[in-house]
């Protein structure tokens, strides 16, 4: 085994001084740091179209520094910036389970579902997802904390069967007085915002993965199928079928109000 390691090490090591003999070709590379770091500041900000443009940019320069492997080094960088968005995750107090789940779920959909006829249109849904995920850790700053905590709590365990009564249990208040204050602060009554919450979470699962309808909506603990559709047509404007079958379909995004009472 030390000898298999030692092997490695030493192939490594030989490869990258041969490529520090031929460092000439790397001239002008210093421009793609400068935009992927311009790049993770738009994906932090949630910027988007910004961040779509600016990792097209950072493709083109693999592409013309990789040459006929542009599409292997393409989806390597991917799963680097899948890593790197994730430590932010982290550095938001996101769970650990659901930073590492965000991560493994971008490895296995890079794996599976990027082809070199699509990859382009595979980096912008990367970048929605990034920005999806990131929204989520995004403070909430109503007056009230005990409401700021409630959604950060109902952000991390969307897929948790949560009633109001267990979250009136865990932040030992009665459910009266949390419905109260919540649908003052926010606008909406806690269960539209559970529903909401499970709907946007289940998007990604009917666009990026095979399971079945009924599948995903037993995993976000709707009632039954019925109820999934109609909530998730109220919200998304399609069906769970017709979303999943018209991929361009933008993303339901739903916009904590801003009232600040």
């Amino acid at each position: 085994m030390l000898q298999h390691q030692y092997s490695i090490s030493e192939a490594i090591s030989k490869r990258y001084f041969q490529e520090i003999e031929t460092m000439n070709r790397y001239e002008g590379i210093e421009r793609f740091f400068e935009i992927e770091s311009q790049l993770l500041r738009e994906i932090y900000q949630l910027e988007a179209e910004a961040s779509k443009e600016s990792l097209r940019r950072l493709i083109d320069i693999l592409s013309e520094r990789s040459g006929k492997h542009f599409f292997r080094a393409i989806r390597h960088y991917f799963v680097v910036l899948s890593s790197v968005v994730t430590r932010r995750l982290i550095e938001n107090q996101a769970p650990s389970k659901k930073a590492f789940a965000f991560n493994a779920a971008c490895v296995e959909m890079i794996d599976q579902r990027m082809n070199d006829a699509e990859f382009l249109q595979f980096a912008d849904d990367l970048i929605e997802f990034y920005i999806y995920v990131i929204s989520e850790r995004k403070q909430p700053s109503y007056k009230h904390q005990t409401v700021n905590k409630v959604i950060m709590f109902i952000d991390d365990e969307v897929e948790t069967d949560l009633s109001v009564e267990d979250i009136a249990l865990y932040f030992t208040i009665s459910t009266s007085h949390l419905s109260r204050i919540f649908k003052e602060h926010v606008g909406i009554t806690l269960v539209e915002y559970l529903n909401v919450r499970r709907v946007e979470e289940s998007q990604y699962y009917l666009r990026h993965t095979n399971k079945s309808i009924s599948d995903i909506s037993e995993q976000f603990h709707f009632c039954n199928q019925s109820y999934y559709t109609r909530i998730f047509k109220k919200y998304v404007g399609l069906t769970p079928k017709h979303f999943r079958d018209q991929p361009n379909h933008e993303y339901f995004r739903f916009q904590l109000p801003d009232r600040n009472i």
